[in-house]
């Protein structure tokens, strides 16, 4: 029998019970069966993160939100044949927007954003993507968890009049969270104020830490039908954050990393890392031998998850960091990725549009589409 998202939640987070108490209860599949939800899962089938504009980034000004992506890259986003957008929103801004009680610039210029998307008959998730410094303030005690669960009352109220049919609402990206039983519990609270102010819209849900693959497969879904569930992947992480400043420092000397990898083809780039940890995290990139059959038998993972407990699956990132990484082997990874995702019925949104790991460059006021990125892709340049 299944019991109410309301109890689920409260129940988790008074005691944070392990897994085979009440965090274990899985959707009954012959009790109201997520075919809503799985009917939804079919307008993000191909889409693109539009990052560095709500979320991201230093300047929020409406000067800058009005002229980093426009409403000519919208409509480039439906030319190019992609299906809906996955908009990243910082917490900081709708925080701000949620206690000053009337319309904001930045909530002002969102709204425009969110309408000019569905215009171009683009779906559109709303993700909050907050800071490290923001998801800190869950990490224990009660009154971060009770101000991010009144945030999403409040945005979710926001967009109520919306069309559930293309407006999601994603509970955080990567949330950082070290027990991911205390995440169930949060994520549990998050989908019962959303169903109090916004009983209609498909919401989607994310595994602790960094919503990977590993993330995913232990996660317990949550006791409600309407519910998609993310991951995120960018395995084998040495090849696409080749050249990346900000995350394991082993990637940062990591220049034309190849792929599929070999012992052989790695071998000569062994020297790039200067200490034998570095040596030893690129030689077992070529020793796994990465390819697609490999990505492949990966992404067979999650559409077990799904099959095991009757929900959708959604792979909300992956991507390549280009500055570094050898042109036709990204698109080939990127290809490889894509098939494996849709040989296994799992939508998909691509990192980035502009970014590092971006679809189109842009340069001197001309923005350019990557042919090659598109092909493998499986989208067309637009005419």
């Amino acid at each position: 029998m299944r019991i109410s998202l309301r109890s689920f939640a409260a129940l988790l987070l008074a005691s944070l019970l392990p897994f085979g108490s009440a965090a274990a209860q899985k959707p009954d599949p012959d009790d109201a069966q997520p075919a809503l939800a799985f009917a939804r899962a079919q307008h993000l089938l191909h889409g693109i993160n539009t990052s560095m504009w709500f979320a991201q980034a230093n300047d929020y000004s409406t000067q800058r939100l009005q002229t980093f992506t426009t409403a000519d890259d919208i409509a480039l986003i439906a030319k190019m044949g992609f299906d809906h957008c996955r908009l990243s929103i910082d917490a900081g801004p709708l925080v701000a927007w949620q206690y000053a009680g009337k319309e904001t610039p930045f909530m002002t210029e969102l709204d425009r954003v969110v309408k000019t998307m569905l215009d171009n008959h683009l779906s559109v998730i709303i993700d909050i993507h907050p800071s490290s410094e923001y998801k800190a303030q869950l990490f224990q005690g009660s009154s971060g968890v009770s101000n991010f669960v009144a945030l999403w009352r409040a945005l979710a109220a926001h967009y109520a009049s919306t069309d559930p049919e293309h407006v999601f609402f994603e509970i955080m990206n990567e949330p950082e969270q070290n027990d991911p039983y205390r995440w169930l519990g949060i994520q549990a609270s998050v989908v019962d104020a959303i169903r109090q102010a916004a009983p209609h819209n498909t919401i989607i849900a994310s595994g602790a830490h960094w919503s990977s693959l590993p993330d995913l497969l232990v996660l317990e879904p949550l006791p409600d039908p309407n519910i998609i569930y993310t991951f995120h992947d960018y395995e084998p992480f040495p090849f696409t954050h080749q050249g990346a400043t900000w995350t394991s420092p082993e990637v940062r000397p990591e220049r034309a990393i190849p792929y599929p990898s070999t012992p052989d083809n790695i071998a000569p780039r062994l020297d790039e890392e200067p200490n034998l940890s570095g040596q030893f995290f690129l030689d077992t990139y070529g020793e796994d031998r990465w390819d697609d059959a490999r990505i492949e038998n990966s992404i067979e993972f999650a559409a077990k998850w799904s099959t095991l407990h009757h929900v959708p699956v959604y792979c909300g990132e992956f991507g390549v960091l280009r500055n570094y990484a050898p042109p036709s082997d990204r698109a080939q990874w990127l290809h490889d990725m894509r098939v494996a995702l849709e040989n296994n019925h799992i939508g998909w949104a691509m990192w980035d549009y502009q970014g590092g790991f971006s679809v189109v460059v842009k340069q001197n006021g001309t923005t350019t589409p990557d042919q090659d990125v598109l092909t493998a892709l499986g989208l067309h340049m637009p005419q």
